[in-house]
């Protein structure tokens, strides 16, 4: 399960493009709280402590314990507006946790055991088709990330979700199909070498026909 961080925040007296822009001016990032059948509530986070958050990769996955004017709100992040030019953090949206609650959230996946992959250690390379999945998960149960086991995979094969242990209570959104993860692909050289050999393969069948043709034009000759 994902745990709570502590992250500081004060509130914010005025909305509007003019006063999010004082706020970067000052060294914090505008924010808004939202969600939880409550009004929403306009904050600031320090910049630099915002980006130690967003450099862990995992921050729209993680909880946060937001403290607000002596207040303790459980939030998770939902968005995250970048600079177009430099990429700072311009805005972040958090959505109020309430107890018992349900949210989709994705979650990042981890493959572990390469060293047991079969597939891997006959040079073939590893190829992710999904970073994270997204989720449906109770507030409690949020996985921090989820285990992919490689033990024993060969080229071509995959993971799909249904291999997948999930935490109880915790289900994929996506449920109409078996969804692939992950596949073990062969080496470049071997797929080079199956495709030459597959040209080669046409070009003699390409010469036995024009053989063929030939011969059936010299018999009518003699005729």
């Amino acid at each position: 399960m994902s745990k709570i961080e502590a992250l500081v925040a004060s509130t914010r007296d005025r909305a509007g493009k003019g006063a999010a822009r004082a706020t970067r001016n000052e060294g914090h990032v505008p924010a808004v709280i939202y969600g939880g059948k409550q009004d929403p509530v306009s904050i600031s986070i320090e910049s630099r402590e915002l980006a130690k958050k967003l450099r862990t990769g995992k921050f729209l996955s993680s909880l946060f314990m937001l403290e607000v004017g002596g207040e303790k709100i459980r939030v998770i992040p939902r968005d995250v507006q970048y600079h177009p030019v430099n990429d700072a953090p311009l805005h972040v949206d958090f959505l109020r946790l309430l107890e018992g609650a349900t949210i989709s959230v994705e979650v990042p996946v981890v493959f572990i055991n390469e060293e047991e992959c079969e597939g891997l250690t006959r040079g073939g390379t590893l190829n992710v088709v999904r970073h994270a999945i997204e989720l449906n998960a109770p507030v409690d149960s949020i996985p921090d990330h989820l285990d992919l086991d490689l033990t024993g995979l060969d080229i071509g094969d995959g993971i799909h979700i249904s291999s997948v242990k999930l935490p109880d209570g915790v289900t994929p959104t996506i449920t109409d199909r078996d969804f692939t993860i992950a596949t073990i692909a062969a080496p470049s050289a071997l797929v080079s070498a199956g495709a030459e050999e597959g040209e080669e393969a046409e070009g003699e069948g390409a010469e036995g026909e024009e053989g063929a043709e030939g011969e059936g034009e010299e018999g009518k000759s003699e005729d």
